[in-house]
């Protein structure tokens, strides 16, 4: 009876935390719409920083504009673009812009604050005037390469007899409705080497709508779930290897085993790369779209290093936090922003230099909405799972802020484990298979209240270990967590 009462009170005192910490939480972040101009139709496709905080915003109908958010005024750069889908800015009269057709090199040469100059950087890859060869990027390492990214053509739509580049016409698959690539190099990364020189970097794409460079150097990509793909995830890229879609093999140099749908799942599950995280379907994320890299961030150093991710069909943005395992990236990903005034269609995000974190969303014809928002940061620490560490038997939670003890209520109630993993197949999707809870053998808190170590009954790899924590509380028991579902991808085990 004792133990009943203490267990019912916690819960009320957990309550009453909750709501408190509501209004607690939202003074970690403030959101502004910004207003855009009239007449424009404010599909946002790109966005960059001028050194000066002046943010440059592409979007889908083919403007770039320049927004100055000392003044709130918006002037126009260029227009005329096709589907702008990406941008590098290279200093205040110059940038790249990744349109439809080709990577584009803009400049204003005259000094009036329009572009006045065009030059073709790369337009090497094929068109079929499909509606889906989408193209993204571009995103530079530290030794000035470029990264760009193709979409794989849609079955949905039709192919114009007028093709750009060789075709094979073996990219499509003789059954179902798979996504294609019958022009090179669709469904891959491509490097772009400060000298000009293009290399086929990654084949296995679908819909990568995401580049991004870790603080490493490490190339990232986000990918959209459909055939091929279980559920979204995101992926770790390397030259010379292939990410699981199998339309674009028929690029690979050498390539003689004829269409590559033929090979069967089991060969190609083979020869893929596995995602370093995957993002369950309706828990998390299901369009991913570009990672922006928390780095030397004042107001955000608990979570330096980690990347924040848009999302198109929710009110949110995913946080992801990577450890290296044995050569392998993997690791956790959480909600970071969900609702409190964000919208859908998080398409593209920046970081101004002021640490401003601005979003510009989209929907052109997807889940969405339209125009650009602004997150600044209070400098409130948020008390989360700050990231999570594999351990040989289980688990590290390390939080933010030191938790408080969980008394007498029992364990299970408060962390609540399941995993599962999703098929690899040419379907559209996948359901969770192989789902089940998870025993947890023994849980210790560590580092001055700040870590929960986790013993497992059972590690696998290949699963997706999706965290429930209940009645958490910080040591003062002021806040409680408002995420509430932590994912941990287990691409390789420690032994």
């Amino acid at each position: 009876m004792k133990r009943q009462f203490i267990y019912l009170l916690l819960i009320l005192l957990g309550f009453s935390a909750c709501q408190d910490a509501g209004s607690d939480q939202k003074e970690v972040f403030h959101i502004d719409t910004i207003k855009t101009p009239d007449g424009l139709t404010a599909e946002v496709a790109a966005l960059d920083f001028l050194p000066d905080g002046r943010l440059v915003a592409a979007f889908m109908r083919g403007e770039i504009m320049i927004y100055n958010p000392k003044t709130a005024a918006w002037s126009l750069f260029a227009t005329g673009l096709h589907e702008p889908l990406g941008l590098k800015v290279i200093n205040e009269k110059e940038m790249l812009v990744m349109q439809l057709p080709e990577l584009t090199r803009i400049r204003d040469t005259d000094g009036d604050g329009q572009a006045d100059d065009f030059e073709t950087v790369y337009d090497g890859f094929g068109m079929t005037g499909n509606y889906h060869e989408f193209t993204y990027g571009p995103v530079s390492d530290a030794e000035g390469n470029l990264f760009i990214a193709l979409n794989s053509s849609s079955s949905g739509g039709g192919v114009s007899p007028e093709l750009r580049g060789d075709t094979l016409g073996i990219g499509r698959a003789k059954e179902g409705k798979p996504m294609f690539s019958i022009v090179p190099y669709r469904g891959w990364v491509m490097k772009i080497s400060k000298d000009g020189q293009v290399t086929p970097f990654a084949s296995g794409f679908r819909s990568p709508n995401g580049l991004g460079i870790d603080a490493k150097g490490r190339l990232f990509v986000s990918e959209n779930q459909g055939d091929w793909v279980g559920s979204s995830p995101l992926f770790h890229v390397q030259q010379g290897k292939f990410y699981g879609h199998p339309a674009g093999l028929v690029w690979t140099p050498g390539w003689n085993q004829g269409n590559p749908f033929d090979l069967g799942a089991e060969k190609l599950d083979s020869m893929r790369e596995k995602p370093a995280i995957i993002f369950p379907h309706d828990l998390l994320a299901n369009s991913p779209t570009q990672p922006v890299l928390i780095k030397d961030h004042p107001q955000l150093k608990a979570y330096e290093g980690q990347f924040i991710i848009g999302e198109m069909n929710k009110e949110r943005l995913v946080r992801v936090a990577l450890e290296d395992i044995k050569g392998n990236m993997q690791g956790m990903a959480t909600i970071f922003i969900e609702k409190q005034g964000l919208r859908k269609g998080n398409n593209r995000l920046a970081f101004a230099p002021n640490g401003d974190l601005w979003v510009g969303q989209s929907d052109h014809g997807w889940l969405g909405d339209r125009g650009v928002q602004r997150i600044s940061f209070t400098g409130k620490v948020p008390f989360d799972v700050q990231d999570m560490n594999l351990k040989q038997d289980g688990f590290d939670l390390n939080f933010t802020n030191a938790i408080a003890d969980f008394g007498e209520v029992p364990l299970d109630s408060i962390v609540q484990i399941r995993r599962y993993r999703y098929l690899y197949h040419q379907k559209y999707g996948s359901p969770q298979v192989d789902v089940e809870a998870i025993k947890i053998k023994k849980a210790d808190v560590k580092n001055s209240n700040k870590k929960l170590s986790l013993q497992l009954e059972k590690m696998d790899a290949g699963f997706v270990y999706e965290f429930q924590l209940n009645q958490v509380f910080n040591k003062k028991r002021t806040d409680s967590l408002e995420n509430r579902l932590y994912m941990y991808t287990l691409k390789e085990k420690l032994f």
